[in-house]
């Protein structure tokens, strides 16, 4: 049996060139929200905190607030701000909608009759796609 097909997509915000939010961006910060320290979440993405740090700043720049905020623990404490929750929460929900409506649609695409036949899996009928 064949490989299911997949919908894969990146979604980022940009202004004026500028990364805002992307899904890595996005993952990072809430991952400090949720384990209070930026070492941490760089560590748990497999990224350096110095790149971590970086992106959170240039986000932070290009969004013209702060994120996050420091604990006074020596530099592992750091939580996300009221407006840095704010926007990690509907960026993620913005990108489940987004994740959702694509696979809705991904159904209606005519060519995935004949992917589905070829992998050996039951093809749909014009009446499953609404046709």
């Amino acid at each position: 049996m064949g490989i299911p097909t997949r919908i894969h997509s990146k979604l980022w915000l940009e202004h004026n060139g500028e990364m805002l939010l992307g899904v890595g961006r996005a993952e990072l910060l809430r991952r400090i929200g949720e384990l209070g320290s930026l070492k941490k979440a760089a560590e748990s993405l497999g990224m350096s905190y110095r790149a971590a740090w970086g992106r959170i700043k240039r986000t932070e720049a290009a969004m013209g607030i702060p994120l996050v905020e420091d604990t006074g623990v020596r530099r592992e404490g750091y939580r996300l701000t009221p407006e840095g929750r704010h926007i990690v929460d509907a960026f993620l929900r913005w990108q489940e909608d987004v994740r959702r409506y694509a696979a809705t649609r991904a159904t209606e695409l005519p060519f995935l009759d004949i992917i589905d036949a070829e992998s050996g899996l039951p093809g749909r009928t014009h009446e499953d796609r609404g046709q």
